[in-house]
């Protein structure tokens, strides 16, 4: 008698149990590496946007009170940048609280004389871009703010309406707040003396005993962690010396 080889039913259902076992197991491991992928991804964009924000804004507090012609000059008041500032002791930094800094800088150095009336502005009587420079953390929306010249206040890091204007996805929240993920409750901004001794903001008359000033940005991915199922936070933070920021010359 001839013996056929074959497969019975029981083989069968076996073997397409098997494989589906298998091909579970694939799909499954292609969309868990896809997911750490994309959120490797978005972290890496988000710690991107953090550090150039960083090193942004320190570049420029760094620069508070340039004049190249080392006179007093006429500081403005950062609320409308017309109007002279009453106490010329505060000089490039008109505001220093934990959330926001306005820094004044000469860059073009018009000032002439300690009596010219118009530093930092041309001689048209207009400011120089970017003489007055503001940078403010909206704690309650979690994002951070760039003003020049007493203009708009344009989104900087963490804002939302900036990128939906856009189509995108923005990269970050910035949660240096108490109401901010994880309760988080760390100043953006904090100021030191010559000796290393902290200075409690909102600094108003010490502004001149300033020597030091630390930002600290405390960032979550905007996106939920597809693995992790929570949000990514990275720290950065940096010390900034104002080179220019003195005590103003007497004559």
């Amino acid at each position: 008698m001839k013996n056929e080889n074959g497969f019975t039913l029981i083989e069968a259902i076996a073997a397409l149990f098997i494989g589906s076992l298998m091909l579970m197991a694939i799909y499954t491991a292609v969309n868990s590496a896809q997911r750490t992928s994309t959120g490797v991804e978005r972290r890496v964009i988000a710690q991107q946007d953090a550090r150039s924000v960083l090193e942004l804004i320190a570049m420029e507090v760094r620069m508070a009170s340039y004049n190249p012609n080392s006179t007093t000059g006429n500081w403005l008041q950062s609320g409308d940048c017309t109007t002279v500032s009453a106490n010329q002791n505060y000089r490039g930094i008109q505001e220093a609280t934990a959330t926001s800094i306005t820094v004044e800088m000469d860059i073009n150095g018009n000032c002439t004389s300690k009596d010219d009336p118009i530093c930092m502005r041309d001689y048209t009587g207009n400011l120089n871009p970017n003489e007055i420079i503001r940078y403010n953390y909206d704690a309650a929306n979690l994002y951070l703010t760039r003003q020049t010249q007493c203009g708009g206040a344009q989104p900087f890091l963490g804002d939302t309406v900036a990128h939906e204007v856009l189509n995108q996805s923005k990269s970050a929240l910035v949660v240096n707040n108490t109401a901010g993920p994880g309760n988080t409750a760390i100043p953006v901004f904090r100021y030191y003396n010559g000796s290393g001794t902290e200075i409690a903001a909102p600094v108003t008359t010490e502004i001149p005993n300033i020597r030091r000033i630390e930002i600290t940005l405390v960032v979550d991915t905007s996106t939920v962690d597809p693995v992790s199922g929570t949000r990514r936070r990275i720290i950065y933070s940096t010390s900034v010396i104002p080179r220019n920021h003195i005590p103003a010359p007497t004559y």
